[in-house]
């Protein structure tokens, strides 16, 4: 069999999507809107008989959302990666560091 590709398997030439008429009907929906402190607002649906979340991440900028327009949550201070040397100088002060490095080229040269 040569010659045919490109095309979905089992699909007629002329073929829709599917409506709603063969997937039968959707769930009762309410639109609740989410403001973030940047003025975005976010508009979810949710089934009518769930309960909307009282927070929700603004996809524009990553802030959350409350359905407050005027009361929106405050940003999280978020606390940046800290590398190694971050950790160690947390622990240890820089004559601690001169003194302990001083040990261990001691060691390599053979002199201890």
């Amino acid at each position: 069999m040569a010659g045919r590709s490109g095309g979905i398997r089992g699909s007629q030439v002329g073929a829709g999507p599917m409506g709603e008429n063969e997937r039968g009907e959707s769930a009762p929906r309410s639109i609740v809107s989410f403001w973030c402190g940047n003025g975005h607002e976010v508009r979810i649906a949710f089934a009518r008989e769930a309960v909307a979340p009282p927070e929700w991440d603004c996809p524009k900028c990553g802030l959350a959302a409350s359905t407050d327009r005027d009361n929106t949550p405050a940003p999280t201070s978020t606390v940046p990666y800290k590398t190694h040397l971050g950790y160690l100088r947390q622990r240890r002060t820089q004559e601690e560091g001169e003194i302990l490095l001083e040990e261990a080229l001691a060691k390599l040269r053979g002199t201890i």
